[in-house]
């Protein structure tokens, strides 16, 4: 599962104000800042600019917002061992949502038309036969949009990806982990899971009603790939979006064999967001310092859509610690997470690098 935050509740829709996380956004994801104590969050008001300018002078439109879409955790199973995945240790635990959660937020769609999007999840949701036939009600409640979140493995096959086109799916965020077959393996600890991904991109890539989305988590594995993602798919038509998303460990303990310095990832980030905007990519970057990015910073974006799982992923969630940075209290950023515990015991505080933003420094 990629790595993501927002509110859930009864069901699906029970507040729980106690959870940092979870009281981030009641109604619709919002951007993260600071809340009275480091590690807690919530929500902001207001929203992300949906413009910005490409290196070369040309405007390019942001391809989504966040607040249009609702994702639901669908299952809580892999057939991958990514090394970074958020939910490795928990997802034979965690519980998905069930027919009636599904059904009462296809309701909620019929009466309100609130979303334009809905989001099916896992960890891996096309290990779920039923997916096909949940695009085709999602759309008949009115979602515009059908996105789910995949490595992608399965649609290797064309004929599975022409079932889930048909049935109405047409935007895919997928995982990425490396620019090598050897070291996206390894990362996955599946053989040939590289492959079939790639394939599945290119197999995808034939629709013209399809976007796709990838997301590259950096750790120390993967951080000098970034670029080199980028360029290996640079020939994808429908690619119009690419992430890349900083580790959270999921808990308070550093993890040396992940966890990387930011000063060691910012040269090779920072070439992987030109590279990327150069073939017209929309970016978004999220849990590393704004203030390491320069004008780069435009592209950070802790927003998410609102999320509907299991509540007691919260609990492990918030072990991660966030908004802990000496210039916390003094910064202008709105978007930025700081530094996780886990991150500060292997690394520190980071005082003579880090530098609190200007209160405008990242006003639309």
């Amino acid at each position: 599962m990629a790595q993501r935050d927002s509110q859930m509740g009864a069901g699906l829709e029970i507040s729980y104000s106690m959870s940092p996380l979870a009281a981030r956004l009641p109604q619709t994801r919002r951007r993260f800042r600071s809340a009275g104590s480091a590690g807690q969050m919530r929500p902001n008001v207001f929203c992300v600019a949906g413009r910005h300018q490409l290196r070369k002078g040309v405007t390019m439109q942001k391809p989504f917002e966040h607040s249009d879409y609702v994702e639901l955790s669908m299952h809580f199973r892999c057939n991958l061992k990514c090394k970074h995945c958020m939910i490795l240790d928990s997802m034979h635990w965690l519980n998905p949502a069930d027919d009636a959660e599904f059904s009462a937020t296809l309701e909620k769609q019929k009466r309100t038309g609130q979303w334009k999007g809905i989001i099916l999840t896992g960890a891996e949701v096309t290990l779920r036969k039923e997916l096909p036939d949940w695009a085709k009600q999602a759309r008949r409640a009115g979602f515009e949009h059908v996105r789910i979140q995949t490595h992608a493995m399965r649609l290797a096959d064309p004929a599975y990806c022409e079932t889930l086109v048909a049935a109405g799916i047409d935007e895919y965020f997928i995982s990425v982990t490396a620019a090598t077959a050897e070291l996206h393996d390894q990362i996955t600890e599946v053989p040939g899971s590289f492959e079939k991904t790639i394939t599945a991109l290119r197999n995808l890539d034939k629709f013209s009603q399809v976007k796709l989305m990838t997301n590259t988590v950096i750790t120390r594995l993967s951080y000098q790939s970034a670029p080199d993602v980028v360029e290996l798919l640079k020939d994808l038509q429908r690619l119009v979006q690419m992430d890349f998303w900083g580790y959270w460990p999921m808990e308070e303990d550093g993890h040396s064999d992940l966890l990387v310095p930011h000063t060691d990832v910012r040269p090779y980030l920072k070439t992987a967001i030109q590279k990327a905007r150069e073939y017209r990519r929309h970016v978004e970057i999220k849990n590393f310092p704004a203030c390491l990015l320069g004008e780069d910073a435009r592209y950070m974006s802790n927003d998410q859509p609102e999320l509907r799982t299991d509540p007691n992923f919260w609990t492990e969630f918030n072990r991660n610690g966030f908004h802990q940075c000496a210039y916390r209290d003094v910064c202008g950023s709105k978007q930025c997470l700081g530094l996780n515990s886990a991150y500060i015991k292997l690394y520190g505080w980071m005082e003579d690098v880090l530098s609190p933003l200007p209160r405008q420094e990242l006003r639309p």
